[in-house]
């Protein structure tokens, strides 16, 4: 009978943690942002505070969904993600992901769609934080290089998507086209989500029978091997997204040996 109530509990609270997600982008970001934009400043600082004030509201909210007992969550090694200009490379098993990392850092950038930057609830506070878009990938390329440059931390799914459980992971070359260009820092970032829930193929309504645990492990630095100058961008490409892919699936294999 617990079991059973602690089930619809949960079910109710995943629904209201998604309504309230819903209407916290339209009211926060959509109708209060522009209200009170002016009072962030300008140029980096306005970014910096905008960053910041997602940055928390996203950890208030993954606190608010840990109080009313639909998840919990851990992290390990979080002061990494605070040195500038980092390139965040993580992989992506949850729908929250995105949300439990930017939670984590207080100057997190990421790249959106394009079209989000014609959403007019969207528009403003993209803009204010400075997130990453374009339609041309070597255009892409560039802001990103100069994102890292002034100290921003880029958040970065190679998958592309999120991780069909049971499935190896398939890196594509952004992060690794993004790295060689800047010459930035990885900063590895192993995601685990148990059991699964909220991958690509369930419903926000498929729920686990039991409360799910997000982990977040921050490792440290990645040591690359180094590109011989007469290499090609293409192959050094795909070179260093082998090695980033080998990476996280050994690092992957030892989270689910311990």
């Amino acid at each position: 009978m617990f079991k059973q109530l602690n089930y619809y509990w949960r079910l109710v609270g995943t629904g209201l943690s998604f309504f309230m997600f819903g209407a916290c982008g339209v009211l926060v970001w959509g109708l209060g942002f522009p209200l009170f934009e002016k009072f962030l400043g300008v140029g980096g600082d306005k970014k910096r505070r905008s960053r910041l004030l997602m940055s928390r509201i996203f950890r208030s909210y993954m606190a608010f969904m840990r109080l009313i007992g639909i998840l919990n969550y851990r992290v390990s090694g979080r002061d990494r993600l605070l040195a500038p200009g980092r390139l965040v490379v993580a992989n992506h098993p949850c729908l929250l992901d995105i949300v439990f990392l930017i939670s984590q850092i207080p100057n997190a950038t990421c790249i959106v769609k394009p079209a989000l930057i014609r959403n007019p609830f969207m528009r403003i506070p993209i803009q204010a934080m400075g997130y990453i878009y374009a339609e041309d990938p070597e255009v892409l390329v560039e802001h990103c290089e100069a994102e890292l440059r002034e100290g921003g931390n880029l958040i970065i799914f190679p998958e592309g998507t999120r991780t069909t459980p049971g499935k190896a992971i398939k890196f594509q070359r952004g992060a690794a086209a993004i790295a060689l260009q800047a010459q930035a820092p990885i900063l590895p970032v192993i995601l685990d989500c148990s059991p699964t829930t909220l991958t690509k193929r369930e419903k926000w309504y498929q729920i686990p029978e039991k409360k799910f645990t997000l982990t977040m492990d921050v490792r440290d630095h990645m040591r690359l091997t180094p590109v011989p100058d007469n290499t090609s961008r293409s192959l050094a490409s795909r070179r260093l997204t082998r090695q980033l892919e080998a990476y996280f699936v050994e690092r992957l294999a030892e989270n689910g040996k311990s």
